[in-house]
């Protein structure tokens, strides 16, 4: 069977999700709106189903849509990539890219992406900003960033928030913990056992409280520290158990941590892109940006 469409079909697509709707989309494509409507209309026919559900406040993607979205960002990625490498653009772009990141993002999932990036674009220079999630949105907002790498929840009114990766809490121990030798841990069990988590101003401690006080759940925790990486040092030493992001923890074959599932309910924190709402980005950054999309969520790490 042969599909057609054209690649400005798909930009138009990618487009109006990005940018939250026909009009935008339109100006940042340089298009009319009816001319955008064809090339969404042109897109769905050649798919066969539709790919986006409007209404009169909002458009979203439909379930195809969704499950063509990264197929469609692949696509644009991958020829781009080939035409830089035929005509030798990549090795010519230069610049810098600023970027204001979480401190576990910035750690455990950025150096991937720039890894990536950097086979394509030798020449751009990245500063990465690894602030905490509010300092991080102020960085954006005021233009130090050109976009940031940020929590849910962690909301500026003159910033969008795209999701990236769907990371889960669990519970980071020692190999010779009884819980080592667990397949999976409820809430419940964590109840008297001495617990290291990130201070209450921290943005995963907001959403841990959140989540586990909507469950019904209460935890104690002996001790509070600024840093994840400040509780893996004490977990490591044998004071207690530690409730973190999978992002990170150690990845597996630690030689003293292990980390284990934590369910009922499985709690959950989003890291996306965060961009300013009406900021224009500059070539290098608008390219890490699209590639970041394209990568999607991290392994398990245990």
């Amino acid at each position: 069977m042969r599909i057609n469409f054209e690649l400005l079909d798909l930009r138009a697509f990618l487009a109006v999700l990005d940018l939250g709707g026909f009009h935008r989309a339109a100006a940042a494509l340089n298009l009319s709106q009816s001319a955008l409507s064809r090339r969404i209309r042109a897109l769905e026919q050649a798919v066969g189903a539709p790919l986006l559900e409007r209404t009169t406040r909002h458009v979203a993607p439909t379930a195809t849509g969704r499950a063509f979205e990264p197929l469609a960002r692949r696509s644009i990625e991958d020829i781009e990539s080939q035409l830089m490498i035929l005509t030798g653009a990549g090795e010519r772009l230069e610049g810098q890219i600023t970027v204001a990141c979480i401190p576990t993002a910035a750690f455990y999932f950025l150096p991937r992406a720039i890894e990536r990036f950097n086979k394509h674009f030798p020449r751009i220079r990245f500063r990465i900003l690894d602030l905490s999630a509010n300092e991080a949105l102020d960085s954006v907002a005021r233009g130090q960033a050109e976009f940031g790498i940020n929590l849910t929840g962690s909301t500026h009114e003159e910033l969008t928030f795209k999701p990236l990766i769907d990371d889960p809490f669990v519970l980071a121990c020692r190999r010779d913990h009884a819980f080592a030798r667990r397949k999976r841990l409820s809430w419940s069990d964590l109840e008297d056992e001495p617990l290291i988590g990130v201070s209450r101003t921290s943005g995963n401690r907001a959403i841990l409280d959140q989540a586990l006080s909507k469950a019904g759940v209460h935890l104690s925790f002996r001790y509070e520290v600024n840093h994840l990486t400040t509780s893996l040092g004490l977990v490591e030493r044998g004071l207690g158990v530690s409730v973190l992001p999978r992002l990170a923890t150690p990845p597996a074959g630690h030689p003293t941590i292990v980390t284990k599932q934590i369910g009922t309910p499985e709690v959950r924190r989003t890291i996306g892109l965060t961009e300013r709402r009406r900021g224009r980005l500059s070539p290098a950054a608008q390219r890490f940006r699209d590639l970041l999309l394209t990568i999607g969520p991290a392994a398990p790490r245990n």
